[in-house]
């Protein structure tokens, strides 16, 4: 395989070896052992959203139930303050070090956080140390992760072809499903096996204790991984130009790239937190399910999720992500006070049709946003500049969805709050992706040359190099002409 860099001042015309080749093999593995890791993470968070109302009887023993809840829920949002020190950290070394070694490092310390909170004691044995220590895992945690899911989403979309961005982007969900699938579903079985009383006495521990071997199988498939072809040609041109990534070049030349991932990832995790975190507390705690079929009937709605989210990746593929962005969006405003309804039905079957629109509504987003995220940003700091803005909007607005939320519905004793917020964070989507984001479904990346998985594509594209550099009229004056990144097979 060889690399090219081609010196855009002193050539107008796109050259044959400027375009990347996709070994199809290659990019599968990269997406593979990037997305073990993103399960492995949320592996931990449906373990943990699954396990609020123990965890609250656990580490907060003292106070009533409802407040439990909001204090367990408390823990999982305070633990976002280190999402964006992670995101800075962790993007600013990607950027620099390669989005490979960083992402090893990312799950070698969620595995080690998540085996942690295993082996905490309880309030009743230690006292306050209990949640002080809970707080402190989960603080690891929100740092590790800070750095995981922007990587994971830089690594797949520079690994992957322009025409099937979407579609094997959407793969990365799949993952963060079959994590969500896994933990929740371990739960589920745990307490239908050993009951509520057992749970609470130590079957909440096991777990955690499966993070450590999950975290070795997920770090011996990314060992193996090969560096993106966009970070390697990259890396080659920063040599000769003797330049890193920095904040400051992030915040002065791409701020408003960085507003506009703010706005996306506002709606995004808002409802992702809502649905698959909030909802099976929802469940229990104002609907009065059981914990075991409040627990199943939203694995039940993410098994079904699986094949919508590969369904939409390939829609965007076709017609557009902005399409199917602005159209889930509006349906969301036009179905959650209906969803929120059939949920807190206490029949089960219109309970499970209200949690399956919320979650078939989700699918749109996380089929086509891990390949429109990274888009955002031009390749020298692409990671950085999603890890920072993706961790900074997910902080304030995800992670705290289920505390807020909680909190809302029991002072006001209104079970449709869930609806109404979702509506409200909806209207700002729609504005925030209609008129300030780009259509890039099928083109090259910000700052890369073309990537293609057929040869054939390659005299078409040829055919047009203003589309197929469509970019370079964004690239910031101070940085001058940029420098194209390929790689031929």
């Amino acid at each position: 395989m060889r690399r090219h860099a081609v010196d855009r001042k002193n050539s107008n015309r796109l050259q044959k070896e400027d375009i990347t080749v996709v070994d199809t093999k290659i990019a599968k593995q990269s997406i593979l052992g990037t997305s073990l890791g993103n399960a492995m993470e949320w592996f931990d968070f449906g373990i943990y959203s699954y396990l609020a109302v123990t965890i609250g009887k656990v580490f907060f023993p003292e106070v009533d139930s409802s407040a439990q809840v909001i204090y367990a829920f408390a823990t999982f949002a305070v633990a976002f303050i280190a999402r964006p020190i992670g995101g800075v950290v962790f993007g600013i070394m990607g950027d620099r070090l390669g989005r490979k070694k960083v992402l090893a490092i990312t799950l070698i310390m969620m595995a080690i956080a998540t085996l942690s909170l295993g082996l905490i004691p309880g309030y009743k044995s230690i006292g306050i140390a209990a949640p002080i220590l809970l707080l402190v895992a989960r603080l690891v945690q929100g740092f590790s992760t800070g750095g995981e899911y922007a990587g994971a989403m830089t690594f797949i979309a520079e690994s992957t072809p322009d025409k099937k961005r979407s579609f094997m982007s959407s793969v990365l969900e799949v993952g963060t499903l079959a994590g969500y699938i896994a933990g929740s579903g371990l739960v589920t079985l745990l307490t239908f096996i050993l009951g509520s009383e057992t749970m609470l006495e130590w079957g909440w521990r096991i777990p955690f204790f499966i993070a450590a071997p999950l975290g070795l199988i997920g770090l011996y498939f990314r060992s193996h991984l090969e560096e993106t072809p966009a970070f390697q040609a990259m890396e080659e041109e920063q040599e000769e130009k003797k330049k890193d990534s920095s904040l400051k070049e992030i915040f002065l030349n791409h701020w408003r790239s960085l507003l506009i991932c703010v706005g996306i990832v506002l709606f995004y995790n808002t409802i992702v937190y809502m649905v698959l975190t909030y909802m099976p507390t929802y469940l229990s705690e104002q609907i009065g399910y059981g914990e075991t079929k409040g627990l199943l009937l939203i694995l039940i709605v993410m098994v079904i999720m699986i094949p919508f989210v590969l369904g939409m990746g390939y829609l965007g593929d076709r017609i557009g992500r902005n399409k199917i962005l602005i159209g889930a969006l509006i349906l969301t405003i036009i179905l959650s006070i209906p969803a929120f309804m059939l949920a807190g039905n206490e029949n089960g079957n219109n309970a499970f049709f209200g949690v399956l629109i919320l979650g078939c509504l989700l699918t749109a987003f996380q089929g086509t946003l891990p390949a429109t995220l990274p888009s955002l940003f031009f390749t020298n700091v692409r990671y950085g500049s999603l890890a920072i803005t993706y961790n900074v909007s997910t902080s304030i607005f995800g992670g705290t969805t289920p505390l807020i939320v909680a909190w809302l519905v029991k002072e006001t004793n209104n079970k449709l709050l869930p609806a109404y917020y979702l509506m409200a964070v909806c209207t700002i989507g729609i504005v925030v992706v209609a008129f300030f984001v780009k259509e890039t479904a099928g083109r090259s990346l910000r700052g890369s040359l073309p990537a293609v998985e057929d040869p054939g594509e390659i005299k078409e594209i040829l055919q047009d190099p203003d589309e197929a550099l469509w970019w370079e009229e964004e690239v910031p004056a101070s940085e001058g002409k940029p420098v194209g990144e390929s790689k031929q097979a």
